[in-house]
């Protein structure tokens, strides 16, 4: 069950509280898990793609078609997951949104939105 709005707003003021009394215990609870996994699936998508080759050329070698071509559909399979998941990835010492980090995305309203891109507008004209 998603958090309200207003429970997410305590639970940001309370990390930042924390951030401000203690950073460097705030940083030793908080961990890289969201690197540690990106990292663990790219490391996946990579094997996974070394197994597509070897199934590409065992198919090759057999002369079996359709194994080769499994092989080749793991390999795209894999590329596109390693690929997604590099870019995902934070950099090291980035800190993911708090929202991002609980996996709940923050929601707009269209209003909002079109707010933000008004006023986007109007900065980049210098009024």
């Amino acid at each position: 069950m998603p958090l309200s709005e207003h429970e997410q707003r305590m639970l940001e003021q309370m990390e930042r509280a924390l951030y401000a009394e203690d950073p460097k215990f705030a940083s030793a609870l908080e961990g890289n898990g969201l690197r540690t996994y990106t990292r663990r699936r790219v490391y996946q998508a990579v094997a996974g793609f070394l197994v597509g080759i070897a199934l590409l050329m065992a198919g090759m070698v057999a002369q079996l078609i359709w194994v080769s071509v499994v092989g080749f559909l793991v390999m795209l399979g894999c590329a596109v997951l390693a690929v997604t998941g590099w870019r995902k990835a934070p950099k090291p010492g980035e800190q993911p949104p708090a929202a991002a980090r609980r996996g709940v995305r923050p929601k707009r309203s269209m209003m909002d939105r079109i707010e933000q891109r008004w006023q986007r507008r109007r900065d980049e004209q210098g009024h």
